[in-house]
């Protein structure tokens, strides 16, 4: 009895654990149920991400069951795997890595479930019906631009100093990120207003796996120590407010931040509460905000649309080729922050409130 006992403690303990981890399932719903997979609690705008969806299906009376992966490919696919066995009727994926799910969508696609890829492209299937993201190649652009003006490379100031970050290899929108921004920065690398010190100017050198901040913070140590000890850095290219808060922390390691020693221009992404305070701080020098509540609600109309055979309203249908179709696409603007327009961007949207910002 005691071992029978300490088993079922041990079991209910387990599944509590799981779901914790995973993320739980939500109510069912009169109109169906959706499952939602995201990459990582880790990142904050994947837990709002995978909150607004939530609340947006079952204002539409839809069921959810919204399971986070922690960034563990193995996790992701047993996720949807069980998605799938429970019956759901649609899902919304945000892939870990883009490339890795075409076993599971096969099986997706012999159950009859619909698949809208969130944010980041699934790649390598067919079995993709839609996607909604925003324009990444802008996103780049943004921060490439940023970096131009503020270093007044149009008026032909130079030569400054910078180094370049990616995000990961195993992420789609990671290559459309650094493509925009070098759209912008490469003609000024070529025409040495803008120097490489390191050298490490291509997608590959520069990409940090899973947008691991630490990673970035350790490759940016290596920088420092080897090609700045005598030279300063002027301007940074960061895809991702993770890594940028890793590079600052780096360049805060060896005396950056005051006022013999200023800041390099930092850019980022995604509008993080960490970043925006930094930001406001005068570290982190400019984010791009991606409204997700507005990307939740873009994915919910799409898987909304299918299930109910109605149009799904897309914008694109040319840009997203995942290997085996184009994915017909919904891409959301995203706009520069800073410090002169944060407030307007996101307090008076009620992204943030004031008391957030403050704290």
């Amino acid at each position: 009895m005691r071992k029978t006992a300490a088993l079922t403690l041990m079991l209910a303990l387990l599944v509590a654990l799981v779901a914790a981890c995973g993320g739980g399932s939500g109510s069912g719903g009169k109109n169906g149920k959706v499952g939602i997979s995201m990459p990582t609690k880790s990142s904050e705008r994947w837990v709002n991400d995978g909150a607004n969806m939530v609340k947006e299906f079952e204002a539409l009376g839809y069921g959810t069951d919204l399971q986070y992966a922690e960034d563990v490919v193995e996790n992701q696919v047993s996720q949807i795997e069980n998605m799938i066995t429970k019956g759901v009727n649609v899902l919304v994926i945000a892939p870990i890595d883009g490339e890795a799910l075409t076993n599971v969508l096969d099986k997706a696609k012999k159950a009859k479930i619909p698949v809208i890829s969130y944010d980041r492209l699934i790649k390598k299937s067919d079995h993709v019906s839609y996607y909604a993201t925003f324009d990444n190649f802008k996103v780049g652009v943004l921060q490439g631009s940023y970096i131009e003006e503020k270093l007044g490379l149009k008026e032909g100031k130079g030569p400054f100093n910078i180094e370049l970050f990616a995000g990961s290899p195993d992420d789609n929108n990671a290559y459309f990120f650094f493509d925009g921004a070098m759209s912008v920065l490469k003609p000024y690398i070529d025409s040495k207003k803008l120097v490489v010190r390191s050298g490490q100017t291509n997608f590959d050198q520069a990409a940090t796996l899973r947008w691991d901040g630490a990673a970035a913070q350790a490759r940016m140590d290596n920088l420092l120590s080897a090609k700045y000890t005598a030279e300063k850095i002027d301007a940074v290219l960061s895809p991702y407010d993770g890594i940028s808060i890793g590079i600052l922390s780096s360049l805060k390691g060896v005396g950056y931040g005051s006022a013999s020693k200023p800041m390099p221009v930092v850019t980022g992404q995604d509008a993080e509460l960490a970043s925006i305070k930094s930001i406001i701080a005068g570290e982190q020098t400019q984010t791009v905000f991606k409204d997700t509540r507005e990307l939740a609600k873009k994915a919910v109309a799409m898987a909304d649309s299918v299930l109910k055979g109605k149009e799904v309203e897309v914008n694109d249908t040319k840009t997203y080729d995942n290997g085996v179709k184009v994915v017909p696409s919904y891409l959301l603007e995203p706009v520069s922050v800073d410090v002169k327009n944060y407030e307007k961007v996101l307090v008076e949207s009620g992204y943030y409130t004031k008391d957030q910002l403050a704290k």
